[in-house]
């Protein structure tokens, strides 16, 4: 049962085992056995809760958010990440600042999260609808917008959500994550509405 208790312990030992050598997410990942796509996610999405873009990665990210989600929706087992994902190195200090984070986030959500709606979660429906939430939310994430601010974060509140639902078996979770994915569409539209209306005053300003 990978639950809140485990996910931890599971941060603990990565960090852990990263002493020696720099730990890929491959080589931690692999170690998981039978996880689910939630704590794998959890997992991968911690370092994108920050409002500074992230560059090439915030696009890796969403690419392998997107592919989980895809294969989550269409009904497969085990979760497989792109190559260039699992070759990410962590260090001993990265895993303990991803510990902290997930401690602090984690801990603070779990005061209002409890089991409800289990049958938004639970079965083939939930699969589908968790696999939705992370497919989207890769696929805004995977937008290479650049120097946009909250451009990982917007869509990394979805994901996180999606997870904790997952993880805590609670519903709600699932709709507080759909919130944020449309939270992050109306961002990114008044962004681009932005930038025409500006770049058309540009234009209106030249042709003096």
């Amino acid at each position: 049962m990978f639950d809140y208790n485990t996910l931890v312990k599971t941060l603990h030992q990565f960090a852990e085992q990263s002493k020696t050598k720099p730990l890929t997410l491959g080589e931690a990942l692999d170690s998981l056995d039978e996880a689910g796509y939630a704590f794998i996610a959890i997992i991968l999405v911690l370092p994108f809760l920050q409002p500074l873009p992230m560059g090439p990665i915030t696009v890796l990210g969403g690419v392998a958010f997107a592919t989980l989600g895809w294969q989550l929706f269409n009904g497969h087992e085990s979760p497989v990440l792109p190559h260039k994902i699992r070759n990410v190195e962590f260090s001993e200090n990265t895993w303990r600042i991803l510990v902290n984070v997930c401690l602090k986030i984690l801990g603070f959500c779990r005061k209002f999260t409890k089991q409800r709606y289990p049958a938004i979660v639970n079965g083939t429906k939930g699969q589908k609808f968790g696999g939705f939430i992370l497919l989207a939310a890769g696929a805004l994430m995977a937008i290479p917008f650049g120097v946009l601010p909250l451009n990982n974060l917007l869509p990394g509140l979805a994901i996180l959500f999606y997870c904790i639902g997952e993880l805590e078996s609670d519903g709600l979770m699932f709709f507080i994550a759909i919130f944020w994915l449309i939270v992050t569409v109306l961002y990114f539209i008044a962004f681009f509405a932005a930038l025409w209306y500006f770049g058309q005053e540009a234009l209106e300003f030249f042709k003096w």
